[in-house]
């Protein structure tokens, strides 16, 4: 099993008992929608969302979004939710306050298993990690290179400082954060998540200039906790036309330097070396992948 990484950048959360939120989410423009089982279904509707996991992954794959389905906390709930969630339409569970590399092997001991039952290919569903304690925290690259399942790792900020003992706010999280985008580069992983916090769904330009810090962080990917803010990440943690046209001039540069025997090679007054290359080669793939998935649906 290889581990392919998807072509996120927006993660549309949808309460996975809310049908009204179900039956648009589709039409919404997001790379991917969440279905969660998590903290926003109240303990007595968990299982039904549960038992309408199938059709509402359907519902919300219909045009071309990857499925993810956010998962409970104890084992005995995250087992029931494993089982009804893994299905033809499902691409990666966000596992919850993961708890050590066990853990993920845990899961992905029972994922291959429901895998086998449903005739799928083995691999086929990837794993998130939501990074919640202090304890994980500190073992995240181990935590992602413990399954080639796993494809992005998260930090939950409010669990996490609750953990810590510290107040979730950007200046106390904003190590940590940083830390987990290094750890998820290490691994080989899509860091997931925000730099800042979203302070109010009405300050759309709030919104934006924060996401555009984040990617200068390095995160690649982000849950959409609201339709709004799902182009405004796409935008911003996507390709600007200027960024790819750069792209593709280094990548063309650099074939021609190489034909030649050159290595590092200046291009509009500014030098070009090795990583700059490899991050627009990254860029113009990233592209292609977001290129070929199929356009939302009109509203």
């Amino acid at each position: 099993m290889s581990r392919v990484l998807p072509a996120w950048r927006s993660v549309l959360y949808v309460p996975a008992h809310a049908p009204r939120f179900i039956a648009s989410a589709h039409r919404r423009g997001a790379d991917a929608v969440q279905l969660d089982l998590e903290d926003s279904v109240p303990p007595a509707e968990k299982a039904a969302a549960r038992d309408g996991l199938r059709q509402a992954a359907a519902t919300v794959a219909q045009a071309g979004a990857d499925v993810l389905v956010r998962i409970n906390r104890p084992l005995s709930l995250a087992v029931r939710d494993i089982e009804a969630a893994v299905c033809p339409q499902l691409k990666a569970l966000t596992i919850t306050k993961v708890d050590g590399a066990s853990h993920v092997r845990l899961f992905d001991e029972l994922v291959t298993e429901c895998e086998a039952r449903e005739g799928l290919p083995a691999g086929q569903v990837g794993f998130v990690l939501l990074v919640e304690t202090v304890s994980a925290f500190l073992a995240m690259r181990e935590l992602a290179e413990a399954s080639p399942r796993v494809v992005a790792l998260a930090l939950g900020s409010e669990d996490f400082a609750l953990d810590a003992g510290m107040e979730a706010g950007d200046d106390t999280l904003l190590a940590p954060k940083q830390q987990m985008v290094l750890a998820a580069r290490a691994a080989g992983v899509l860091p997931m998540g925000f730099i800042g916090s979203v302070a109010s769904l009405d300050d759309e330009e709030g919104f934006r200039a924060m996401v555009r810090r984040s990617r200068r962080f390095g995160f690649e990917v982000a849950t959409c906790i609201h339709p709004r803010q799902v182009a405004i990440v796409n935008e911003e943690y996507g390709a600007q036309p200027e960024a790819l046209d750069w792209a593709r001039r280094v990548v063309a540069e650099n074939e021609r330097r190489a034909a030649q025997g050159q290595g590092a090679f200046r291009l509009d007054g500014r030098m070009v070396d090795r990583p700059i290359v490899e991050r627009a080669q990254r860029l113009l793939a990233r592209q292609a992948q977001w290129l070929s998935r199929p356009a939302p649906s009109a509203p």
